[in-house]
This record gives C-alpha cells, sequence and structure tokens, in this order.
C-alpha cells in the first residue's frame, strides 16, 4: 500500500474515531495538494473546543514534520479560532496528540514525535474529547 493510500486510510479512520467521541468533524482531503493554501487534515469540534489536526502515522519509526506544515497549522488553527493538534498514530497504537508547542524541534528546524514520546506524553482521544483525565506513573 502506497504511503498516500495509507496517509488517507488512518486520516479517514481519526474522522470516525473522532465522530463516535462526540465531535462534528470533516476531513480536509486536499491538504497539501490541490490548494495553495496549507489546511490541515482535520478539523473537528463539540461545541466546547475545536482543534485544528495535522495527522501522521508511522510503521514505528519516528514521525517528522516539516517546520512549514506546523507554521501553516498554527497560522490557519489561529484564524479559525481553533486549537492546533499534531495527531501521531502508530502502527497497532492509539492515537495520540500534542500541541505543536510541545513537540521536539530538531537542529534543521523541523519537528519529531518518537513513538516512545507519543505513548509517555500525549494525550489520548478520549482526553482530548473531555471524557477523562490521564494520569501516568510518577505524575502527581
Amino acid at each position: 500500500m502506497s504511503a498516500n493510500r495509507k496517509g488517507d486510510r488512518r486520516e479517514r479512520e481519526l474522522v470516525n474515531e473522532l465522530d463516535e467521541h462526540g465531535f462534528a468533524v470533516m476531513r480536509a482531503p486536499a491538504s497539501g495538494s490541490a490548494t495553495a493554501r496549507e489546511l490541515p487534515d482535520v478539523l473537528a469540534g463539540n461545541g466546547d473546543d475545536f482543534y485544528a489536526i495535522e495527522a501522521k502515522s508511522s510503521a514505528g519509526d519516528p514521525i517528522y514534520l516539516t517546520g512549514e506544515e506546523v507554521e501553516a497549522l498554527v497560522y490557519f488553527a489561529r484564524n479559525f479560532g481553533a486549537k492546533p493538534r499534531v495527531g501521531v498514530r502508530f502502527d497497532r497504537e492509539a492515537w495520540y496528540f500534542f500541541h505543536p508547542g510541545d513537540l521536539h524541534v530538531t537542529d534543521g528546524g523541523n519537528y519529531r514525535v518518537k513513538k516512545e514520546t507519543a505513548l509517555a506524553a500525549g494525550e489520548d482521544l478520549p482526553s482530548l474529547a473531555g471524557e477523562s483525565t490521564q494520569s501516568r506513573l510518577g505524575e502527581r
């Protein structure tokens, strides 16, 4: 399966999961290609919270985003009145979400999320939806 087809499938999966958690949600399938404007992959809102989400998935390798992708996400979210989030999914794991300011910035000005970081520090979908509060071992 090509990376684009897998990415499209993962985005549709995210849309369905957000819908199941009570969000009105839409996918912007033209993001990154057919428009001169950079659009987030997914827009979601539940009446209380509104998110512009850049979705990335990986089989297990770290996930990288360019500085331009993140800047475009933040710009769009600010102008739209949404909270910017980067959603990451590694094979056989759930979706995890990060505010762009919480991502690791590489020496080249790009952004990286490792699987270990996602599992340890990412916000899960129930927490994003306000359904639960995550607690981790060792946290107060």
